[in-house]
């Protein structure tokens, strides 16, 4: 029997498995795992919510910003209206993703939100009621194979405490057989050691295996009740993969806009307002209203009249253009307006002065228009850039509101207006963007 007992077997052979006592845990962890999930979920449509609103909002101030400088400029005609169209498109597009993030928000967040509320139920000690249920049955089914294994483990212990001495009863005796020294009663009675030994060692052998014979008896037992609440939480967690996987889908419905017709829509009129552009008609429209096209009073032999004297400083009495060029009333008959080009009227001729209209004096010859790149008035454009004083900035700043600036120190920008009652001034970045930052937060260049 002394060969039966091997030391390395007193170490435990740890597994992982499902069926080693307490390891039911991980199943029960997950049902807490699924409802902190689904506030991971719902934080994530928040945050992609968040997105779409604030890429929403840059459209629609970037279109609107945009729209006034093409208004202001100097394009005209089809053209312009082609122009305007890019951010007819960006105003649409706007449109629909706020319907996004409102499709985010109201359906699929609240969709997960009452989904979680109506699956997971607090407990006022705290906890959820189902992971409280799961728990408890995995306890209730794995208590009496537990109890079993503990008195498997027991008499496994004592069999090879058993087997231990034993064997070192036998070792004893062995050393003591043919050496003269030793006393004949001392060996006999070694010799009655190790027979005790082999009998305490077999009386616990026979208990082992008994042990283990009624472990192995209700393992089949213990399987079917541990499967049985598993598959309840199987069941669970399969609710919750479905739904997850449910939401998901209309998260992509929603996010998805080349299913929405509208966004289709935004294309086709976007590329038909292109298409129907027409440099032709432009430039005959041009021709008719600042150029060889227009009317002209050609100078006629005139004969005297004093009762009309005093009119011949008439052409002194004109407006004044905001760049300061002297302009004439001059009308157009009524059959150069209808050219044909009426619906080609564009920001171009209600905002800029006809450089054939312009007044010329016998002592200035020069040319009204010189030093100009545009026809009768200054560059809108170039007016933005041109005026306005260069700062630094002094320190980092962040705008907090739509309407403010932000930048980093050491950032050069452009002051546009004095410093107001607040302590603000306006200006603009580099980039174009224009906004409102502290005055005392930059120092002139």
């Amino acid at each position: 029997m002394s060969g039966a007992y091997d030391e390395s077997a007193s170490q435990e052979e740890t597994t992982d498995s499902f069926w080693e006592v307490g390891n039911y845990k991980r199943a029960v962890k997950r049902i807490d795992d699924g409802h902190r999930l689904c506030n991971d979920l719902m934080n994530c449509i928040q945050e992609r919510a968040k997105i779409e609103k604030a890429y929403a909002q840059q459209l629609t101030d970037w279109s609107k910003r945009w729209r006034q400088l093409v208004d202001k400029g100097p394009q005209y005609g089809t053209v312009e209206r082609a122009w305007m169209g890019v951010m007819t498109e960006a105003e649409k597009v706007s449109e629909l993703h706020q319907e996004v993030k409102n499709g985010l928000i109201n359906e699929d967040f609240e969709k997960v939100k009452n989904w979680q509320k109506d699956a997971y139920h607090k407990q006022m000690m705290g906890g959820f009621k189902e992971t409280k249920e799961a728990e408890e049955g995995f306890k209730k089914a794995q208590k009496p194979w537990a109890k079993k294994l503990k008195e498997l483990e027991a008499a496994k212990k004592i069999y090879h405490i058993a087997c231990k001495e034993e064997k070192l009863a036998s070792t004893r005796e062995a050393n003591t057989k043919g050496e003269a020294s030793v006393p004949a009663d001392q060996q006999k009675k070694l010799h009655e050691k190790v027979d005790k030994c082999k009998q305490e060692s077999q009386k616990a052998k026979e208990k082992y295996e008994k042990a283990l014979d009624e472990l192995g008896t209700c393992t089949p037992q213990y399987m079917e009740n541990m499967e049985t609440v598993f598959d309840s939480c199987q069941q669970f967690e399969e609710k919750r993969l479905s739904f997850l996987r449910e939401v998901l889908l209309d998260i992509k419905r929603h996010l998805n806009l080349t299913e929405n017709q509208s966004y289709t829509t935004v294309y086709r009129e976007l590329e038909r307002s292109i298409t129907s552009a027409s440099a032709q008609e432009d430039l005959k429209w041009f021709s008719n209203t600042n150029g060889p096209g227009m009317h002209m009073n050609w100078p006629q032999f005139e004969e005297y009249n004093p009762e009309l004297t005093h009119n011949i400083s008439k052409k002194e009495k004109v407006k004044k253009n905001t760049d300061g060029i002297t302009l004439t009333n001059v009308s157009t008959p009524v059959d150069h307006a209808q050219s044909g080009d009426q619906g080609s009227v564009s920001s171009y001729e209600k905002n800029q002065a006809y450089t054939g209209s312009t007044e010329w004096s016998d002592e200035d010859q020069t040319a009204p228009d010189s030093g100009n790149d545009t026809n009768g008035g200054a560059n809108p454009f170039e007016e933005d850039v041109v005026k306005g004083v260069r700062v630094k900035a002094l320190y980092d700043y962040d705008g907090q509101e739509q309407d403010e600036l932000t930048f980093s120190a050491g950032e050069e920008l452009t002051k546009l207006e004095d410093e107001d009652e607040q302590g603000w001034c306006k200006g603009r970045l580099d980039s174009g963007q224009l906004g409102l930052y502290p005055a005392n937060y930059v120092e002139p260049i």
